[in-house]
Protein backbone atom coordinates (compact mmCIF):
# COMPACT_ATOMS: atom_id res chain seq x y z
CA UNK A 1 0.00 0.00 0.00
CA UNK A 2 3.00 2.87 0.99
CA UNK A 3 5.01 1.59 -2.48
CA UNK A 4 1.28 2.19 -4.57
CA UNK A 5 0.90 5.83 -2.56
CA UNK A 6 4.59 6.80 -3.41
CA UNK A 7 5.09 5.56 -7.13
CA UNK A 8 4.34 7.31 -9.59
CA UNK A 9 0.42 5.47 -10.55
CA UNK A 10 -0.08 6.10 -6.80
CA UNK A 11 0.38 10.17 -6.97
CA UNK A 12 -1.54 10.72 -10.28
CA UNK A 13 -4.48 8.31 -8.87
CA UNK A 14 -4.31 10.69 -5.56
CA UNK A 15 -4.30 13.89 -7.94
CA UNK A 16 -7.45 12.83 -10.20
CA UNK A 17 -9.24 11.91 -7.10
CA UNK A 18 -8.49 15.46 -5.27
CA UNK A 19 -9.49 16.88 -8.16
CA UNK A 20 -12.72 15.52 -8.54
CA UNK A 21 -13.44 15.77 -5.05
CA UNK A 22 -12.68 19.55 -5.32
CA UNK A 23 -14.70 20.07 -8.58
CA UNK A 24 -17.97 18.28 -6.71
CA UNK A 25 -17.35 19.99 -3.84
CA UNK A 26 -18.18 23.37 -5.82
CA UNK A 27 -20.41 21.41 -7.94
CA UNK A 28 -22.32 21.17 -4.37
CA UNK A 29 -21.99 24.52 -2.96
CA UNK A 30 -23.12 26.03 -6.56
CA UNK A 31 -26.66 23.65 -5.88
CA UNK A 32 -26.75 25.07 -2.59
CA UNK A 33 -26.59 28.23 -3.37
CA UNK A 34 -29.82 28.04 -6.12
CA UNK A 35 -31.95 27.51 -2.64
CA UNK A 36 -30.82 31.20 -1.86
CA UNK A 37 -31.78 34.32 -3.92
CA UNK A 38 -31.11 37.97 -3.77
CA UNK A 39 -27.38 39.11 -2.21
CA UNK A 40 -26.92 35.60 -0.37
CA UNK A 41 -27.11 33.53 -3.56
CA UNK A 42 -24.56 36.11 -4.96
CA UNK A 43 -22.55 35.83 -2.66
CA UNK A 44 -22.22 31.91 -2.46
CA UNK A 45 -21.81 31.99 -6.20
CA UNK A 46 -18.89 34.65 -6.20
CA UNK A 47 -17.23 32.39 -3.33
CA UNK A 48 -17.91 29.43 -5.35
CA UNK A 49 -16.57 30.63 -8.60
CA UNK A 50 -14.21 33.10 -7.64
CA UNK A 51 -13.24 31.36 -4.49
CA UNK A 52 -10.41 28.90 -6.28
CA UNK A 53 -9.42 31.61 -8.76
CA UNK A 54 -8.34 33.68 -6.19
CA UNK A 55 -6.94 31.28 -3.99
CA UNK A 56 -4.64 30.01 -7.17
CA UNK A 57 -3.71 33.65 -8.04
CA UNK A 58 -2.54 34.18 -4.48
CA UNK A 59 -0.75 30.81 -4.45
CA UNK A 60 0.75 31.07 -7.75
CA UNK A 61 1.32 34.43 -8.12
CA UNK A 62 1.14 36.96 -5.26
CA UNK A 63 2.62 34.59 -2.78
CA UNK A 64 5.80 34.05 -5.28
CA UNK A 65 6.15 38.06 -5.81
CA UNK A 66 6.05 39.04 -2.27
CA UNK A 67 8.78 36.22 -1.46
CA UNK A 68 11.06 37.14 -4.22
CA UNK A 69 10.56 40.97 -3.61
CA UNK A 70 12.06 40.01 0.74
CA UNK A 71 14.77 37.99 -1.07
CA UNK A 72 15.76 40.45 -3.11
CA UNK A 73 16.93 42.43 0.21
CA UNK A 74 18.92 38.92 1.27
CA UNK A 75 22.05 37.68 0.60
CA UNK A 76 23.06 34.61 -1.97
CA UNK A 77 21.79 32.28 1.03
CA UNK A 78 18.61 34.01 1.94
CA UNK A 79 19.54 34.41 5.68
CA UNK A 80 20.77 38.15 6.39
CA UNK A 81 19.22 41.51 5.18
CA UNK A 82 21.12 42.99 3.32
CA UNK A 83 19.57 46.09 1.98
CA UNK A 84 19.73 47.69 -1.45
CA UNK A 85 23.43 45.79 -1.95
CA UNK A 86 21.81 43.21 -4.82
CA UNK A 87 20.09 46.26 -6.04
CA UNK A 88 23.80 47.99 -6.28
CA UNK A 89 25.29 45.22 -7.96
CA UNK A 90 22.43 44.51 -10.82
CA UNK A 91 23.12 48.73 -11.90
CA UNK A 92 26.72 48.75 -11.40
CA UNK A 93 28.23 45.33 -12.56
CA UNK A 94 29.40 45.49 -15.99
CA UNK A 95 28.00 42.19 -17.04
CA UNK A 96 24.79 43.84 -15.96
CA UNK A 97 24.81 47.03 -17.40
CA UNK A 98 25.66 44.57 -20.45
CA UNK A 99 22.50 42.73 -20.13
CA UNK A 100 20.27 45.88 -19.95
CA UNK A 101 21.68 47.52 -22.82
CA UNK A 102 20.96 44.56 -24.77
CA UNK A 103 17.89 44.02 -23.50
CA UNK A 104 17.09 47.71 -24.60
CA UNK A 105 18.13 46.63 -28.17
CA UNK A 106 15.92 43.93 -27.63
CA UNK A 107 12.65 45.36 -26.54
CA UNK A 108 13.01 48.31 -29.10
CA UNK A 109 13.68 46.61 -32.42
CA UNK A 110 11.74 43.07 -31.96
CA UNK A 111 8.18 44.70 -31.42
CA UNK A 112 8.79 47.40 -33.84
CA UNK A 113 9.94 45.69 -36.74
CA UNK A 114 8.02 42.34 -36.19
CA UNK A 115 4.71 44.70 -36.25
CA UNK A 116 5.92 46.67 -38.90
CA UNK A 117 7.00 43.13 -41.07
CA UNK A 118 3.13 42.19 -40.28
CA UNK A 119 1.19 45.20 -41.00
CA UNK A 120 3.16 45.27 -44.58
CA UNK A 121 3.08 41.81 -45.62
CA UNK A 122 -0.99 41.57 -44.15
CA UNK A 123 -1.69 44.49 -46.15
CA UNK A 124 0.70 43.54 -48.93
CA UNK A 125 -1.38 39.74 -49.24
CA UNK A 126 -4.85 40.93 -48.50
CA UNK A 127 -7.63 39.55 -50.62
CA UNK A 128 -4.73 38.43 -53.26
CA UNK A 129 -5.23 35.12 -54.72
CA UNK A 130 -2.45 33.09 -52.95
CA UNK A 131 -3.51 35.11 -49.57
CA UNK A 132 -3.78 32.02 -47.22
CA UNK A 133 -0.88 30.11 -48.60
CA UNK A 134 1.36 33.17 -47.71
CA UNK A 135 -0.08 33.58 -44.75
CA UNK A 136 0.54 30.00 -43.43
CA UNK A 137 4.25 30.65 -44.79
CA UNK A 138 4.44 33.42 -42.53
CA UNK A 139 3.03 31.73 -39.57
CA UNK A 140 4.15 28.63 -39.35
CA UNK A 141 7.43 29.82 -37.08
CA UNK A 142 5.40 30.69 -34.28
CA UNK A 143 4.17 26.99 -34.27
CA UNK A 144 8.24 26.39 -33.35
CA UNK A 145 9.34 27.03 -29.62
CA UNK A 146 12.32 29.59 -29.32
CA UNK A 147 14.82 26.85 -28.21
CA UNK A 148 13.54 24.52 -31.57
CA UNK A 149 14.15 27.82 -33.27
CA UNK A 150 17.07 28.72 -31.72
CA UNK A 151 18.72 25.31 -32.20
CA UNK A 152 17.21 25.76 -35.92
CA UNK A 153 18.98 29.25 -36.74
CA UNK A 154 22.40 28.18 -34.58
CA UNK A 155 23.05 25.80 -37.21
CA UNK A 156 22.07 28.59 -40.19
CA UNK A 157 24.84 30.99 -38.47
CA UNK A 158 27.17 28.10 -37.76
CA UNK A 159 30.67 28.93 -38.43
CA UNK A 160 33.95 26.99 -38.93
CA UNK A 161 37.72 28.25 -40.06
CA UNK A 162 37.95 29.45 -42.82
CA UNK A 163 40.18 26.59 -43.41
CA UNK A 164 37.31 24.06 -42.77
CA UNK A 165 34.34 23.03 -44.53
CA UNK A 166 31.01 25.17 -43.61
CA UNK A 167 28.31 23.33 -42.69
CA UNK A 168 26.40 26.74 -41.92
CA UNK A 169 23.52 27.77 -44.69
CA UNK A 170 24.62 31.74 -44.00
CA UNK A 171 28.44 31.05 -44.29
CA UNK A 172 27.91 28.69 -46.97
CA UNK A 173 26.37 30.95 -49.03
CA UNK A 174 29.06 33.42 -48.95
CA UNK A 175 32.11 30.94 -49.21
CA UNK A 176 29.77 30.07 -52.31
CA UNK A 177 30.30 33.81 -53.60
CA UNK A 178 34.00 33.97 -52.85
CA UNK A 179 33.48 35.71 -49.52
CA UNK A 180 35.36 35.23 -46.16
CA UNK A 181 32.91 33.65 -43.42
CA UNK A 182 31.43 35.38 -40.64
CA UNK A 183 31.05 34.18 -36.98
CA UNK A 184 27.55 35.40 -36.86
CA UNK A 185 27.38 34.40 -32.69
CA UNK A 186 30.80 35.06 -32.21
CA UNK A 187 31.62 38.78 -32.92
CA UNK A 188 29.63 41.31 -30.53
CA UNK A 189 27.88 43.86 -30.57
CA UNK A 190 25.98 42.31 -33.89
CA UNK A 191 25.54 38.71 -32.55
CA UNK A 192 22.81 40.75 -30.53
CA UNK A 193 21.12 41.91 -33.50
CA UNK A 194 21.52 38.11 -35.26
CA UNK A 195 19.92 37.04 -32.22
CA UNK A 196 17.22 39.21 -32.44
CA UNK A 197 16.52 38.74 -35.89
CA UNK A 198 15.06 34.90 -34.23
CA UNK A 199 13.15 36.87 -32.89
CA UNK A 200 11.26 38.77 -35.36
CA UNK A 201 11.17 35.69 -37.33
CA UNK A 202 8.98 33.87 -34.71
CA UNK A 203 6.68 36.78 -33.68
CA UNK A 204 5.91 38.23 -37.49
CA UNK A 205 3.80 36.22 -38.05
CA UNK A 206 1.53 36.76 -34.34
CA UNK A 207 1.38 40.38 -35.43
CA UNK A 208 0.40 39.27 -39.14
CA UNK A 209 -2.25 36.87 -37.91
CA UNK A 210 -4.05 39.88 -35.61
CA UNK A 211 -2.86 42.68 -38.10
CA UNK A 212 -4.37 40.85 -40.72
CA UNK A 213 -7.98 40.43 -39.10
CA UNK A 214 -8.56 43.99 -37.99
CA UNK A 215 -7.76 44.46 -41.46
CA UNK A 216 -10.33 42.82 -42.67
CA UNK A 217 -12.82 44.33 -39.94
CA UNK A 218 -12.36 47.89 -41.33
CA UNK A 219 -16.42 48.17 -42.81
CA UNK A 220 -16.09 48.28 -46.72
CA UNK A 221 -18.47 51.42 -47.21
CA UNK A 222 -15.05 53.48 -45.66
CA UNK A 223 -12.46 51.68 -47.76
CA UNK A 224 -15.39 52.14 -51.02
CA UNK A 225 -15.60 55.99 -50.38
CA UNK A 226 -11.86 56.18 -49.85
CA UNK A 227 -11.09 55.24 -53.50
CA UNK A 228 -13.89 57.12 -54.82
CA UNK A 229 -12.45 60.31 -53.47
CA UNK A 230 -9.18 59.58 -54.84
CA UNK A 231 -7.64 58.73 -51.78
CA UNK A 232 -3.71 57.35 -52.54
CA UNK A 233 -2.96 54.16 -51.43
CA UNK A 234 0.01 55.91 -48.77
CA UNK A 235 -2.88 58.47 -47.68
CA UNK A 236 -5.46 55.15 -47.02
CA UNK A 237 -2.59 53.36 -45.09
CA UNK A 238 -2.22 57.00 -42.81
CA UNK A 239 -5.72 58.07 -42.69
CA UNK A 240 -7.88 55.00 -42.66
CA UNK A 241 -6.18 51.63 -42.13
CA UNK A 242 -3.87 52.86 -39.70
CA UNK A 243 -6.31 54.31 -37.36
CA UNK A 244 -8.95 52.18 -37.78
CA UNK A 245 -7.03 49.25 -36.52
CA UNK A 246 -5.06 51.24 -33.75
CA UNK A 247 -6.54 49.82 -31.11
CA UNK A 248 -5.44 46.23 -32.49
CA UNK A 249 -1.98 47.75 -33.06
CA UNK A 250 -1.34 48.49 -29.59
CA UNK A 251 -2.31 45.21 -28.45
CA UNK A 252 0.61 43.45 -30.39
CA UNK A 253 2.90 45.85 -29.74
CA UNK A 254 2.41 45.15 -26.05
CA UNK A 255 2.29 42.03 -26.38
CA UNK A 256 5.34 41.22 -28.05
CA UNK A 257 7.23 43.85 -25.77
CA UNK A 258 6.46 42.03 -22.88
CA UNK A 259 7.23 38.88 -24.64
CA UNK A 260 10.60 40.56 -25.61
CA UNK A 261 11.22 41.84 -22.00
CA UNK A 262 11.28 38.38 -21.12
CA UNK A 263 13.27 36.67 -23.64
CA UNK A 264 15.26 33.60 -22.34
CA UNK A 265 15.34 31.03 -24.44
CA UNK A 266 17.35 32.46 -27.79
CA UNK A 267 19.95 33.23 -26.19
CA UNK A 268 20.12 30.94 -23.99
CA UNK A 269 19.97 28.09 -26.77
CA UNK A 270 22.18 29.63 -29.30
CA UNK A 271 25.07 31.38 -27.53
CA UNK A 272 24.64 30.25 -23.82
CA UNK A 273 24.31 34.22 -23.77
CA UNK A 274 28.34 34.29 -24.23
CA UNK A 275 29.85 36.69 -26.27
CA UNK A 276 28.53 39.68 -24.44
CA UNK A 277 24.88 38.34 -25.61
CA UNK A 278 23.62 38.19 -22.30
CA UNK A 279 19.73 39.47 -21.22
CA UNK A 280 18.12 40.26 -18.20
CA UNK A 281 15.82 37.14 -17.79
CA UNK A 282 19.31 34.46 -18.48
CA UNK A 283 21.18 36.54 -15.88
CA UNK A 284 18.44 36.31 -13.73
CA UNK A 285 18.27 32.62 -14.14
CA UNK A 286 22.30 32.24 -13.69
CA UNK A 287 22.56 34.04 -10.82
CA UNK A 288 19.78 31.87 -9.15
CA UNK A 289 20.28 28.78 -10.64
CA UNK A 290 23.54 28.54 -11.66
CA UNK A 291 25.59 30.36 -9.30
CA UNK A 292 23.00 29.89 -6.64
CA UNK A 293 22.97 33.49 -5.33
CA UNK A 294 19.33 33.58 -4.71
CA UNK A 295 19.60 37.32 -3.59
CA UNK A 296 21.19 39.36 -6.92
CA UNK A 297 18.57 36.49 -9.05
CA UNK A 298 15.60 37.86 -7.19
CA UNK A 299 16.54 41.50 -7.59
CA UNK A 300 16.87 40.87 -11.41
CA UNK A 301 13.38 39.04 -11.52
CA UNK A 302 11.55 42.02 -9.25
CA UNK A 303 13.89 44.71 -12.36
CA UNK A 304 11.82 42.93 -15.01
CA UNK A 305 8.33 43.42 -13.07
CA UNK A 306 8.92 46.72 -12.69
CA UNK A 307 9.91 47.36 -16.19
CA UNK A 308 6.95 44.96 -17.46
CA UNK A 309 4.23 47.10 -15.18
CA UNK A 310 4.14 50.48 -17.74
CA UNK A 311 3.95 48.05 -20.69
CA UNK A 312 1.06 46.64 -18.37
CA UNK A 313 -0.77 49.94 -17.19
CA UNK A 314 -0.49 51.28 -20.89
CA UNK A 315 -2.78 48.11 -22.65
CA UNK A 316 -4.81 48.55 -19.89
CA UNK A 317 -5.77 52.06 -20.26
CA UNK A 318 -5.64 51.26 -23.54
CA UNK A 319 -8.36 48.78 -24.00
CA UNK A 320 -10.63 50.83 -21.20
CA UNK A 321 -10.45 53.82 -23.75
CA UNK A 322 -11.38 51.38 -26.58
CA UNK A 323 -14.11 50.46 -24.52
CA UNK A 324 -15.69 53.72 -24.07
CA UNK A 325 -15.29 54.97 -27.40
CA UNK A 326 -16.98 52.11 -28.67
CA UNK A 327 -19.91 53.04 -25.73
CA UNK A 328 -20.16 56.70 -26.93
Amino acid sequence: MDFFLFSKWGQMTLAVLAFTAVVLVILGIAKLGDRFAGRARTLIMVLCFGGPAAFLLVLGLLYPAVRTTVMSFMDGSSETFVGVANYEWVFTNPDSLQAFINTFFWVVLVPLVSTSVGLIYAILVDRSRFEKIAKTMLFVPMAISFVGAGIIWKFVYEYRGAAQDQIGLLNALLVGLGIEPLRFLQDAPWNTFFLIAVMIWIQAGFAMVLLSAAIKAIPDDIVEAARLDGVSGWQMFRSITVPSIRPTLVVVVTTITIATLKIFDIPRTMTGSRFDTQVLANMMYDQSFTFGNNGTGSALAVVIFVLVIPIVVFNVRQMVKNREVRGA
